[in-house]
């Protein structure tokens, strides 16, 4: 797993090179404009934040902390996570590798629940967090600093209802009161834990989830790191099979598709030495195919494993054991699914990049090798004529720069048409809007505790988000368009050759509020019980909700704004290289006519320009093709490389 981890990172490495290397060319080449260098500075931040979740989930005591144990830490010689009987994992916990930070755990108290603020919400806020420092030299001291995630405390009803831990329309929650009537609940909200694993350290983030109570309890797995997960593993026990518990969960938060794998643990309770292998085999293959009818799937894609003997079996280095526990086919499935998904999803959208790139410093290229052709023309046509011709041709150049400095007026129209645009876009993208329209839909929760006017006041957040996503998108096509207008004038009126401006939309930002959208009908969209608990549960949900919107309203505004500022780049940057070519073109007749300076040599000047020219535009295509080769570059060849 190391192996493949290590030769995805350095694909990506791969990749960052030769788009490190395209960047410092163009820019030393003078062939950039802030377009280009802002597009490979947010790719390249893009591929160096390069993060590949795996998410496990499953009831309790099913070996879900078992198998992660199994799977990832079985090297440490000892059990990294807890693990034992009954519930050991009482809140989500994250575990990956940030070195900006010191091997720790950092833990959110219960109590933030209260609050109108999501765990993301929380992500930026340092104080909000209790900070556990991790002694990687002591194993039994990290292994007691790890049972933290297992920590619960008694609290009142009330206190519980406050946080939305308590329906007290559910029939069975009363069972679950102690002696004094108070609720057991895990003192802390999440867990993240910062671990300088080999495979944390490639950017892999594993996330163990609590029993699947949590799953519609806490938003956060719901609405947000469950469904970005770019791997799920769904965990059943072999001696309990698929409960209704796991169905619900299944088809309402999970479900067949990419990246999600059936894992059923536990096979070892089925070993029996009064039975022989055969018969336990058979066993096992029913089972196997038990759960695959029930969860619509085939029974290759249910894997069935015994954690607790796989993690033994590897500490112990007892290939015999560890072979009957067949964790590898489950590791093996789980890395063939991963790696190359989440490699194709990269590809994709470095390709898109790759052409954009490529395109606009063509463009570039191919005006200046233009530009250079046209002098020459003009001077090669100067041989053997007198000074009357050459001062003709000189008052031909000037009218053509003063008519182009004329034009340049007509643009200055055109910006502040763009700044108007560019303000009406706001109006319906801004965050103060996000911020006003959250704040509404808290009023209306409040003014209507019950479950169907909650559920309305929520339907209409969308309704609204939705809309004005649609404005803002129409006004971005409208600046489009007239920003090609603009382009397409100067080019036909002084025979520029002009890539359109990059394209801009927000369609991405439409799709992930679709997302929030369905998870959250996934969770109330069906439900017809009109209690308050519902309401509460459901305005713990919009907290979620509303971080999650927030969050993409915020990266929709950056994207705008950062378009918006680069949109007339490529345009004013082709002005200035034509009105520099005006220049020069007119200082060179100038001083031919003036005799200071040779026809011939300024006929061999601009021949060597246009050969260097053509060298810079193959260098661009020999380092656009680097960039190419990397990106779709198999990790097998890598590895052979090494």
């Amino acid at each position: 797993m190391v192996r493949d981890f290590e030769q995805y990172s350095a694909w990506r490495q791969g990749v960052i090179a030769a788009l490190s290397s395209y960047r410092s060319w163009v820019a030393a080449a003078d062939l950039t404009d802030a377009a280009t260098d802002q597009r490979i500075g947010r790719t390249l931040a893009r591929m160096a934040d390069d993060k590949l979740s795996v998410a496990f989930v499953a009831e309790f005591s099913r070996g879900k902390s078992e198998l992660i144990n199994a799977i990832f830490f079985a090297d440490y010689g000892q059990r990294i996570l807890p693990s034992a009987a009954g519930r050991t994992t009482m809140c989500p916990t994250e575990l990956m590798y940030d070195p900006a930070w010191p091997p720790s755990i950092r833990l959110l108290p219960i109590e933030t629940r209260a609050a109108n603020l999501s765990t993301s919400d929380y992500r930026d806020d340092p104080s909000a967090w209790t900070v556990l420092p991790l002694d990687l030299e002591a194993g039994d001291a990290m292994h007691e600093t790890f049972k933290q995630v297992s920590l619960t405390r008694q609290v009142s009803v009330e206190e519980a209802q406050r946080y939305g831990l308590y329906d007290a329309d559910d029939p069975d929650m009363p069972v679950t009161l102690d002696e004094q009537g108070r609720v057991e609940i895990s003192q802390w909200r999440h867990a993240i834990i910062n671990f300088p694993h080999p495979l944390l350290k490639q950017g892999l983030v594993i996330l163990d989830t609590p029993g699947l109570n949590a799953i519609g309890t806490e938003p956060e797995l719901t609405l947000n790191l469950i469904p970005n997960a770019h791997a799920v593993l769904f965990i059943l026990a072999a001696d309990t099979g698929v409960t209704k518990s796991d169905i619900e969960v299944w088809r309402t938060h999970i479900g067949a598709g990419a990246g999600r794998l059936v894992v059923l643990n536990k096979i070892d309770s089925m070993w029996d030495e009064l039975r022989s292998e055969a018969e336990i085999e058979v066993e096992i293959e029913r089972q196997q195919a038990s759960v695959a009818h029930i969860l619509a799937l085939e029974p290759r894609q249910v894997f069935p494993v015994s954690a607790q003997k796989a993690l033994v079996g590897k500490i112990n280095n007892d290939p015999a054991l560890l072979a009957k526990s067949r964790l590898q086919a489950l590791e093996s499935a789980l890395f063939n699914e991963l790696i190359p998904a989440k490699k194709d999803i990269v590809r994709k959208q470095l390709g898109e990049e790759l052409h954009a790139l490529s395109a606009a410093q063509q463009t570039i290229v191919g005006a200046r090798i233009r530009g250079i052709v046209e002098q020459l023309h003009e001077l090669k046509s100067l041989r053997g004529k007198n000074q009357n011709v050459i001062a003709h041709m000189m008052r031909r150049i000037d009218v053509e720069k003063k008519d182009f400095d004329a034009s340049l007026f007509k643009l200055q129209a055109t910006r502040s048409v763009f700044t108007r645009l560019s303000t009406e876009l706001y109006t319906s993208l801004g965050m103060d809007i996000v911020r006003d329209d959250i704040d509404t839909v808290r009023g209306e929760m409040e003014r209507s505790r019950f479950f169907i006017g909650v559920r309305e006041a929520v339907r209409q957040y969308f309704q609204r988000i939705g809309d004005n996503l649609e404005r803002s998108e129409l006004k971005a096509v409208e600046i489009s368009e007239m920003m090609g207008v603009m382009y397409r004038r100067f080019s036909s009126e002084h025979g520029l050759t002009m890539a359109l401006p990059m394209p801009f939309s927000l369609q991405r930002y439409a799709d992930e509020i679709a997302t929030i959208e369905a998870a959250y009908h996934k969770q109330f969209g069906t439900a017809t019980l009109i209690t308050t608990s519902r309401a509460v549960l459901m305005e713990k949900f919009f907290d979620t909700i509303a971080s999650r919107v927030r969050a993409c309203f915020k990266a929709a505004n950056e994207d705008a704004e950062a378009w918006l500022r680069v949109i007339m780049a490529p345009l004013e940057a082709q002005i200035r290289q034509h009105k520099d070519q005006l220049k020069h073109r007119l200082a060179s007749i100038q001083r031919i006519h003036d005799a200071s300076d040779s026809l011939e040599q300024k006929i061999d000047a601009f021949e060597l320009s246009q050969r260097e020219l053509e060298q810079q535009k193959n260098r661009l295509n020999e380092l656009a093709g680097n960039i190419s080769i990397a990106i779709h570059a198999e990790l097998v060849e890598l590895d052979a490389a090494a």
